[in-house]
């Protein structure tokens, strides 16, 4: 197929989303590199991602509602593009696509749309479920002729992150980084659990070391989280940037947290993820590229809080109920640990 000259993508967020977007654009670049390539991203995001090589960024800040679109929308007011891939279902997304004058504007199949995202779009992308959310995004090229064979991210991290990295954890001492926050608070594991497993390492001789973002209740869940702790780790809750969390993730070996947006920036630089699953499908949303050291007990959760096994409920069910996380033993969690543990020695 010949290759399109200009392509906008549309996934404002969330971290974890945007990370899964990064291999499509890798595909695109190879496949076409001299097609032009526009990302609408959210403001915080773009933080991220923002300086992929070839990519031309707009940003979009969801905080100024309106004016927010507004923005995009006169950002791209002389702009047509030869497609759209509208990556994102939500109501607000669809919305701001409007904005967004293109040829083909291919979106979702069916089954994964919702929130009037048929209107917006004139072609879907092939319709599939068992997806992880990193190849659903990737299918996004199909429609243009193209497949995603190899995932790549190659996000760049700048020097001076890498250099802050290296004086929060300078040698070569082995490095649990715990990121114990999502945004979704009922995937969250309870602070005691986290110290226990947390003291565990550290006994082991590894350094502990406890990370999140500025927010009130990060700072809240990692003070509950010290406060259980017998062995003091070193707190960088809220003094990192995204950046300098990718630099972190880059020297750690191994990452402790729920599903959220570090669990997929870890991946993305190589780094073993021991992720919690009770509330969402780790083969849908959790570390794409190596799922073993995760603890697994959505199926349990989906026949305790759902009444049939998790082979049973809809592709992608959240089942965000409290207490959901209590399946997760602390035994368990550890026996991950001491497995990707050995693994380094």
């Amino acid at each position: 197929m010949t290759a399109a000259a200009s392509i906008c993508l549309l996934r404002t967020s969330a971290i974890g989303d945007v990370t899964h977007v990064v291999p499509l654009v890798r595909t695109l670049q190879q496949a076409w590199p001299e097609t032009a390539l526009t990302w609408v991203v959210g403001k915080l995001e773009r933080k991220l991602v923002g300086d992929l090589p070839g990519v031309e960024f707009v940003t979009f800040d969801k905080a100024a509602g309106w004016n927010g679109m507004r923005a995009v929308r006169d950002a791209l007011r002389e702009r047509r593009f030869d497609a759209l891939l509208q990556m994102q279902v939500a109501m607000r997304s669809n919305l701001l696509s409007l904005g967004i004058k293109a040829v083909r504007r291919i979106g979702y199949d069916r089954a994964r749309a919702r929130d009037l995202h048929g209107l917006v779009i004139n072609q879907r992308i092939p319709a599939r479920s068992g997806e992880h959310v990193l190849d659903a995004i990737g299918s996004f090229c199909e429609p243009l002729g193209l497949r995603q064979t190899a995932v790549r991210w190659d996000i760049p991290i700048p020097d001076e992150a890498h250099a802050w990295a290296v004086e929060q954890l300078p040698g070569d001492t082995p490095t649990l980084l715990v990121s114990p926050s999502s945004s979704h608070a009922l995937r969250n594991w309870r602070p005691e659990r986290y110290a226990a497993v947390m003291d565990h390492a550290a006994a082991r001789g590894w350094r502990v070391v406890m990370v999140g973002g500025p927010s009130s209740g990060e700072r809240t869940m990692a003070d509950a989280v010290l406060a259980a702790c017998q062995r003091a780790p070193l707190d960088l809750t809220g003094k990192d940037t995204l950046k300098k969390l990718l630099a972190l993730l880059d020297r750690a070996q191994l990452l402790l947290t729920p599903d959220s947006g570090p669990m997929h920036m870890a991946n993305a630089v190589g780094t073993k993820v021991l992720g919690l699953h009770a509330a969402s499908n780790p083969d849908r949303s959790g570390p794409y590229s190596d799922r073993r050291w995760c603890v697994n007990k959505y199926d349990e959760a989906a026949r305790k809080y759902l009444g049939k096994p998790a082979s049973d409920i809809p592709w992608g069910s959240k089942i965000e109920k409290p207490g959901v996380m209590d399946l997760i033993g602390v035994d368990e969690v550890i026996e991950r640990y001491e497995a990707a543990a050995k693994s380094e020695e």
